[in-house]
């Protein structure tokens, strides 16, 4: 399980839709999952598709550690042709960055609930809602296979930061939710 190096915004692997896996249950589409959660551990990240390795594959790995799941926490998981399906067409704002976008965090709309499906590594389907943090994880990751990057979905790119200067943002959003009405 080799740690593999991760494509940076400007390769053109990450702009390229991804191609289907037709088995998921080859014995190399196993070894690029394990590839890819080394990766992705080691990085530290909490989720990577497969174009982020290079490989232009519909494959994505994400967790939810339970410090960042509202409660929930979801292990380490490979999910092979996944599709999205939104449960509502309410979006939600919170702040998102990139393994293949260092340095940089984007306040980003997503779908507050999903409906996704795909397979496991034994062929198995695999169908979960979700909502919160593990929506936006797998709506971030799938992006990727689409050719899209976070910075596509953002409406305001006022709200696009350097990592280490997100304390002056969120400060002045508190501000801004604290202050009282303007007459």
């Amino acid at each position: 399980m080799p740690v593999l190096p991760i494509a940076r915004m400007g390769n053109p692997v990450l702009r390229k839709i991804a191609e289907p896996i037709a088995d998921p249950t080859d014995p190399a589409v196993a070894r690029l999952a394990a590839d890819m959660i080394a990766t992705m551990l080691d990085a530290p990240g909490v989720g990577l598709a497969a174009p982020q390795i290079s490989e232009s594959r519909r494959i994505i790995v994400f967790r939810v550690p339970a410090d960042r799941g509202e409660g929930e926490e979801v292990a380490n998981t490979v999910l092979v042709n996944p599709v999205i399906e939104p449960l509502s067409d309410d979006k939600v704002l919170g702040w998102e960055g990139c393994l293949s976008i260092p340095g940089l965090r984007g306040l980003v709309p997503r779908y507050g609930r999903i409906r996704y499906r795909g397979y496991g590594l034994d062929g198995a389907r695999i169908e979960r809602e979700a909502s919160g943090f593990h929506a936006r994880v797998v709506q971030h990751e799938v992006d990727h296979l689409d050719g899209v990057l976070y910075l596509d979905r953002m409406d305001d790119l006022r709200l696009l930061v350097c990592t280490e200067e997100m304390h002056h943002i969120n400060a002045a959003l508190a501000a801004a939710t604290d202050a009282p009405p303007r007459t």
